[in-house]
C-alpha cells in the first residue's frame, strides 16, 4: 500500500475472516474482562486493550491507524476537536513556567488558546512572524522553551509555513516542531518530510468533508530523541507517578512515548475523546479524501484566476495561483497543490465585503471552512473578532478580508455565482 489514495480506503483496519468489512462502531463506554489480573495489565500499561472509552476506543484507533499511515507517523490519537489536539499537543511537553515559539499566522482560535488561556496554565508563548529571519527567529528562543508550533497553510491568511527554517531552529535548541497540517491534508503535505516532529488535524474539515463531524487528530513522527533532551521533558524522561511510576520515553521509546503519555496522563485527566460514531463518519471522509482535495485545489485554481481579473476585487490571496507572494514556496513543499481556501478583497472595504458575501445564492455564510460546500466568512467579524487591531494585522488577517472555502460543487456554478455577486 504504497500510495497514498490506497491508504484512504484499506489503512488501519484489517477484518479477520468473517469480519466486518467496514470499521466497525464500538459505541460501548465499557469493555469486560475475565479477571482483576487481566484489566490490572491494562492500568499497568502491559497489555493493548481497552476499559474505558474515555480514554481510548477501537474504532478510534482504528482511524487513528488510517492517519498516521496517512501522515507517515510511528502513533496516533483521535481527540474531540481541532482545538482538543493543539492543546495536548502542547501540554503534553510543556507545563506552568514553560515557554512555546510559534508562527503569528495561526487561526485565530488557536492563537487565542495559546495566548489567552494557555498563559493562565503557566505557559509562556512568543509569537515570531512567519517571515522571520534565522537570526530573529533564534532570537525567540529561552532557555525553558518546550516547542515550536506553526500551520503547514494559515487560517486564513494563506501563509505558507517554511519548514525547513523552522525545523532547523527547533531542533537546534532541542525541541520538536509541532505543526498543524489542516489545510494540505497529508494528500498534499507530509510535515515529517520536511522536518517536523508532530502533527496535528482538526479532522472536521477536509478529512471529514462533509460538514458532519467535530474532530482532531495527534500524529507523532517518532523521529525525536526525547531521552537525548531529558532534562528539556521530564514528563517524558520520569518516573509519572500518577500511573505506576512509567518512565514513558524508556517503556515505550521515540515511537511510543509521545501518544502514550497523551492518552494515559491528559485524555485520562481532560477526557476529551472523540466520539466512536463521529470517528465512523470521519472514516467515511479519509476514503474519498484524495478525490476531493483534488477537485477542491482544481476548482480554487480557477477561482482565483477569475478574481484576480474582476474589476471589483481589490486583492487575492491563493498560494497556488503563479505570482502569489508564497507561489514558490508551496511549490517547494505542496506540489501536487495547496487547499481550496482563498482569501480576497473586493473594493469598497468591510461594507463592501458584508454586501458581497449578503448577494451570494451558493456559497454561505458559516463558520466552517474546507469541506464539500463552498462558504464564506469575514474573519475580523468571525473567527478573529476577539483580536486587537494589531494582532489581527499580525495573523494577516485584514478588515476586508474575505475567506472563501471552494467547494466541489461545479465550478462554472460557482464562478457565475461570485461574478452576480459582485456585479449587482
Amino acid at each position: 500500500m504504497a500510495e497514498i489514495e490506497t491508504k484512504c480506503i484499506h489503512a488501519g483496519y484489517e477484518p479477520k475472516n468473517g469480519e466486518s468489512r467496514m470499521i466497525p462502531i464500538i459505541q460501548s463506554t465499557t469493555f469486560k474482562y475475565d479477571s482483576s489480573a487481566d484489566m490490572g495489565k491494562l492500568f499497568d500499561l502491559e497489555a493493548e486493550g481497552y476499559f474505558y472509552t474515555r480514554l481510548a476506543n477501537p474504532t478510534n484507533d482504528y482511524v487513528a491507524k488510517k492517519i498516521c499511515a496517512l501522515e507517515g507517523g510511528s502513533a496516533a490519537m483521535l481527540t474531540s476537536s481541532g482545538q482538543a489536539a493543539n492543546l495536548f499537543a502542547i501540554f503534553n511537553i510543556a507545563s506552568a513556567g514553560d515557554h512555546v515559539v510559534a508562527s503569528s499566522s495561526i487561526y485565530g482560535g488557536t492563537f487565542n488558546l495559546f495566548n489567552v488561556t494557555m498563559r493562565k496554565m503557566g505557559i509562556d508563548f512568543t509569537f515570531v512572524s512567519p517571515e522571520c529571519t534565522e537570526e530573529e527567529l533564534n532570537a525567540a528562543f529561552k532557555p525553558n522553551t518546550k516547542a515550536v508550533f506553526g500551520e503547514t497553510i494559515a487560517n486564513p491568511s494563506l501563509v505558507i509555513f517554511d519548514f525547513e527554517k523552522f525545523a532547523k531552529a527547533a531542533h537546534s535548541h532541542g525541541v520538536p516542531l509541532v505543526v498543524d497540517n489542516t489545510f494540505a491534508t497529508p494528500v498534499n503535505c507530509r510535515p515529517f518530510e520536511w522536518g517536523a516532529d508532530i502533527v496535528t488535524h482538526s479532522t472536521t474539515k477536509y478529512m471529514d468533508g462533509h460538514d458532519a463531524t467535530v474532530g482532531g487528530c495527534i500524529v507523532d513522527s517518532g523521529k525525536f530523541d526525547w531521552m537525548a533532551h531529558k532534562d528539556k521533558f521530564p514528563g517524558l524522561c520520569t518516573p509519572d507517578e500518577s500511573y505506576h511510576g512509567i518512565t514513558y520515553a524508556e517503556k515505550f521509546g521515540q515511537t511510543g512515548a509521545f501518544i502514550t503519555k497523551c492518552t494515559a496522563q491528559l485524555m485520562r485527566d481532560f477526557g476529551c475523546i472523540q466520539a466512536p460514531m463521529n470517528a465512523y463518519f470521519l472514516n467515511l471522509g479519509l476514503e474519498s479524501l484524495p478525490l476531493r482535495v483534488e477537485r477542491h485545489v482544481a476548482n480554487a485554481t480557477a477561482i482565483a484566476k477569475f478574481l484576480k481579473n474582476h474589476p471589483k476585487v481589490e486583492w487575492v490571496n491563493y498560494p497556488g495561483l503563479e505570482g502569489d507572494k508564497y507561489y514558490e514556496l508551496a511549490k517547494k513543499y505542496m506540489p501536487k497543490g495547496t487547499c481550496g481556501v482563498i482569501s480576497f478583497g473586493v473594493k469598497g472595504g468591510r461594507k463592501a465585503a458584508e454586501d458581497f458575501m449578503g448577494k451570494l445564492k451558493i456559497g454561505m455564510i458559516a463558520t466552517h471552512v474546507a469541506d464539500s460546500r463552498t462558504c464564506v466568512l469575514h474573519p475580523a467579524s468571525a473567527t478573529h473578532r476577539q483580536l486587537s487591531d494589531q494582532e489581527l494585522i499580525d495573523c494577516g488577517v485584514s478588515p476586508d478580508m474575505i475567506r472563501l472555502s471552494v467547494g466541489v460543487e461545479n465550478v462554472n456554478d460557482l464562478i457565475a455565482d461570485l461574478k452576480n455577486a459582485l456585479e449587482n
